[in-house]
C-alpha cells in the first residue's frame, strides 16, 4: 500500500497527460468538455476516438507486460526473466507478418490483430507441448527459446522472401511498436484477453511468495506447482499476445519495470506483481507522450523509445548490482 498509491497516482497523472497532448492545440477545460459531453464535433472524435483508445491501450499494455515480467522473474527465480521468454510475442509476431506480407491485413481491417492472436495461441500451445504436462522451469525455459528461434527464423524469411517492398516496410515498421492510429475496436478486441491474462497472473502472488523457498518447500505448503506453471504461461500468453496483436512488439518493459521495483517491495514476489503492473503502465504511457512530444513529426515508434530508455536503464541496474557485490 506504501507504494501502490503513489504508483497510482502517476498512472493517474499520466493517463490525463496523455489525454492532453496531441498536434491539435486544444485547451484542457476544452479538452475534458469534448470527452465527457458528448457530441459529435471534431473535438469529441479527437477525444473519444484518438487520444482515449491510445491512453487506454498504454495503461493496459503497459500494466501487462509490468505484471507478466514480475512473474515470469518470480517463477524462475530469475531476474533476467522477461515475458517474452516463452516466446508468445515472436509467434504473435509472425502471425501479423504473415498478416500483411498475404494481404489479409489490407482486406480486413481486425485481419492484423488477429493472426497475431492467432500466432500467439499456436506458439503458447507449442511451448506447452515441448516442455510436457511436468516439465520444469528449465523445459519450459528451452521450449520457449525454441519457439523463440523458430518465429524469428521465419519472420526473417518472410522478409527475405517479400517481393513487394512496401509490404516489407509496413513490416518493419508495425514490429518496432507503436499506439498510434488505433481506435476502440483494438481496445476492446484486446480488453477480454488481457482481463483474463490479469486475472490468471494476479493469482500467482501465494505460490510466488512460497517459491522464493524452492520447489520442494512450495510443494510442502501446498502450492500446486503444475497448475502454477499452467496460468502462469496462459496468464503471460493472454496479455503480452494481445498487447502484440494491437500495438507490435514493445520491449523492456516487463525486464526493467520489476527490477526498479523490487527494492521497494523488499523480498516478496507476490508484493511485487501490482507494483510492477502500475509502473509498466506508467512507463508506457510516459514513453507514449514523449514519442508525441519529442519528434512528432517524424512518427517515432514506441517500441524503439522503451528500448532506448530501458537498455541504459538495465545495464545501470546492473552496475549498481555489481557496485554493491564488491
Amino acid at each position: 500500500m506504501r507504494i501502490a498509491l503513489p504508483l497510482l497516482a502517476v498512472v493517474a497523472a499520466l493517463f490525463m497527460v496523455s489525454l492532453l497532448t496531441g498536434p491539435a492545440d486544444i485547451g484542457i477545460g476544452e479538452s475534458l468538455a469534448a470527452l465527457l459531453s458528448g457530441g459529435d464535433g471534431p473535438l469529441a472524435l479527437v477525444m473519444r476516438e484518438i487520444r482515449l483508445p491510445r491512453a487506454l491501450l498504454a495503461v493496459m499494455i503497459g500494466a501487462s507486460l509490468g505484471l507478466s515480467g514480475a512473474a515470469m522473474q518470480g517463477y524462475l527465480r530469475n531476474p533476467l526473466a522477461e515475458p517474452g521468454l516463452i516466446g508468445v510475442s515472436g509467434s504473435a509476431a509472425l502471425g501479423a507478418v504473415l498478416a500483411i506480407q498475404t494481404g489479409l491485413a489490407a482486406s480486413f481491417a481486425l485481419g492484423l490483430p488477429l493472426a497475431a492472436l492467432a500466432g500467439a495461441l499456436g506458439g503458447v500451445l507449442l511451448v506447452m507441448a515441448l516442455a510436457g504436462p511436468r516439465g520444469t522451469s528449465l523445459t519450459l525455459i528451452l521450449g520457449g527459446i525454441a519457439v523463440s528461434s523458430l518465429a524469428g527464423a521465419l519472420t526473417a524469411l518472410v522478409l527475405n522472401l517479400s517481393p513487394n517492398p512496401f509490404a516489407a516496410s509496413e513490416i518493419v515498421f508495425w514490429m518496432m511498436g507503436s499506439l498510434a492510429d488505433r481506435s476502440m475496436t483494438h481496445v476492446w478486441l484486446a480488453l477480454p484477453f488481457m482481463v483474463l491474462g490479469l486475472a490468471l497472473l494476479a493469482g500467482l502472488g501465494r505460490g510466488l511468495d512460497a517459491l522464493t523457498l524452492g520447489e520442494d518447500a512450495a510443494q510442502a505448503m501446498g502450492i500446486d506447482m503444475v497448475r502454477l506453471r499452467l496460468m502462469l504461461v496462459i496468464g503471460t500468453a493472454c496479455v503480452v499476445g494481445a498487447g502484440t496483436a494491437v500495438a507490435g512488439a514493445i520491449g523492456f518493459v516487463g525486464l526493467v519495470v520489476p527490477h526498479m521495483l523490487r527494492p521497494l517491495v523488499g523480498a516478496h514476489p507476490g508484493r511485487l506483481l501490482w507494483a510492477s503492473a502500475l509502473g509498466g503502465a506508467a512507463m508506457v504511457l510516459l514513453a507514449d507522450i514523449a514519442v508525441r512530444v519529442v519528434l512528432p513529426e517524424r512518427d517515432l515508434k514506441l517500441g524503439v523509445l522503451t528500448a532506448l530508455v530501458g537498455a541504459p536503464l538495465f545495464l545501470h541496474l546492473i552496475l549498481r548490482l555489481r557496485r554493491e557485490r564488491i
